[in-house]
């Protein structure tokens, strides 16, 4: 990078700006990447991992930075321990730990930081996980928006291999756990103001339960949860490294009326908003029924739904087939449209 840029809020935001900064800076940037004949950084998955004896150990790191803080359907607490446990479950690993770094703006109230750290722990009995190990630290006022909080996820591979993003392969098909675009509309609605029939709430939810079941049902290839971009982010994420391309079925992607609703009035497309409690699964087109019977078991899961297919003809694009008949790609977002959200 030269003298004269600088950070903008797009470089942050899970799109193609963020992918080149990565690129130009951390990885150019970083010699040593990989260790233990692990998955390092050049892979630039959800997480990383680390053999240790026979088994395979994924970690994952995350910084949560929410506005606001307490939103319809969770809050920043409980969005920092699903997200890291998320991260390290797309990956095939079962979340096993938690180490949280936790930086307040001197003059926080006490009481609102009590209220995130009993949601931590709620959602972390809730995943299974232990908070094993942290730090805390306090920032002079102005020096820090109210709350940070990061989170390592530590977890154990449960599938016999890891789940990389690379994995997708022609035939393959493409499953959704729930509607998209929940997480990013309640979080803007409420910065709006904006009211409904219907109140929306976050998504927000610690999804192991839901790629357990999708594990031992079927044979899967690939996943990733869609957090910053959105469904569009992560499907061109999943095409670019596989060396595929994903067709979808607009008419088969679930998305609530009252987002659709929402994401009009704000000039947003739904495709690309944050999700923090679903994932796209991969699967083999023999298993593809069975895991979607199985994930619509959990508690999560109950929206899942095929929602189009894997081929080898224009790699790393992802076409929507649209319901008037026509196909549009479906182009990865230069930035999150919705900043803070995760």
């Amino acid at each position: 990078m030269e003298g004269g840029e600088i950070i903008r809020l797009s470089h942050g935001a899970g799109g193609a700006y963020m992918d080149e900064l990565i690129r130009r800076l951390f990885l150019e940037g970083f010699r040593l990447r990989k260790a233990l004949d692990g998955v390092g950084l050049d892979a630039l998955d959800d997480g990383a991992s680390l053999r240790v004896g026979d088994r395979e150990v994924v970690v994952s790191i995350d910084g949560h930075t929410v506005d606001p803080i307490f939103f319809p359907g969770g809050d920043l607490g409980r969005l920092a321990i699903s997200g890291a446990v998320n991260d390290v479950a797309v990956m095939g690993a079962r979340p096993v730990a938690i180490l949280d770094a936790i930086i307040v703006e001197e003059g926080y109230s006490m009481e609102k930081l009590r209220r995130l750290v009993r949601s931590m722990n709620e959602t972390a009995q809730e995943a299974g996980v232990a908070i094993i190990s942290g730090d805390f630290k306090v920032m002079p006022r102005g020096h820090l928006d109210r709350v940070v909080i990061t989170t390592c996820s530590i977890g154990l591979l449960e599938a016999g291999r890891r789940i990389l993003d690379s994995g997708a392969r022609p035939g393959d098909k493409v499953i959704i756990t729930g509607p998209i675009g929940d997480h990013g509309i309640a979080l803007m609605s409420a910065r709006e103001g904006l009211e409904f029939e219907t109140e929306l709430r976050s998504d927000v939810a610690p999804i192991w339960c839901v790629v357990e079941a999708a594990l031992k049902a079927g044979e899967v290839r690939a996943m990733k949860d869609p957090t910053r971009g959105g469904l569009s982010a992560a499907l061109n994420t999943i095409a670019e490294k596989s060396g595929v391309s994903i067709w979808i079925d607009e008419d088969r992607v679930p998305i609530r009326e009252e987002v659709r609703a929402a994401s009009e009035m704000l000039g947003l497309d739904p495709y690309e908003v944050t999700c923090e409690g679903r994932a796209i699964i991969i699967v083999s087109p023999e298993t593809a029924d069975d895991v979607v019977r199985a994930v619509r078991r959990t508690r999560y899961g109950e929206g899942a739904e095929i929602i189009g297919e894997v081929r080898g003809e224009r790699p790393g694009y992802v076409l929507l087939r649209t319901m008037v008949g026509g196909t549009r790609v479906l182009r990865k977002p230069l930035g999150e449209p919705i900043p803070r959200v995760c």
